[in-house]
């Protein structure tokens, strides 16, 4: 049986589905119906609270995303992207071990269910632009600058 958790966050409420199998899914929705948490979901909602406070880099939680084995393959590489990194689809591509295999790369990276979780904000465009994201661009930027705070302040 699934279970569903509600939680608000800085970019959105966030929707967590998961069962006793680990989480199948992480979404933004733009209904609010208030927080809910079951026991199952106890602990993927404290670690996404504390990435959001900025106490967790690493996420220790069993996943269960639903997709193809090829699917599956490429949200397995984006989990070894560092927190704080990014790299190209290119990079995945080659990573994957197939260069011309970038477009199917892209598409499985935008049909990641477990934003956030299986990190797809990390990957940017060969030429280190911010490229498609799901959940906007704005909110892939708001990710990689929490991810990676700049130290410099600014002067205005």
């Amino acid at each position: 049986m699934t279970s569903r958790a509600v939680i608000d966050t800085p970019l959105g409420t966030a929707i967590l589905e998961g069962d006793e199998k680990g989480l199948i899914s992480l979404s933004l929705s733009e209904e609010n119906p208030g927080e809910i948490n079951p026991e199952i979901l106890r602990h993927a909602v404290v670690q996404l609270r504390e990435y959001f406070e900025g106490t967790r880099k690493e996420f220790d939680l069993p996943l269960n995303p639903q997709g193809t084995d090829f699917q599956k393959r490429v949200w397995e590489l984006l989990l070894e992207i560092p927190f704080g990194s990014t790299c190209s689809y290119m990079d995945l591509a080659k990573q994957y071990g197939d260069p011309k295999a970038i477009r199917a790369i892209a598409s499985a990276n935008g049909k990641n269910p477990l934003w956030i979780l299986v990190p797809c904000h990390r990957v940017i465009g060969s030429d280190g632009s911010l490229t498609g994201y799901a959940g906007g661009l704005w909110r892939k930027k708001w990710l990689l600058d929490h991810e990676n705070p700049s130290t410099q302040q600014s002067l205005f």
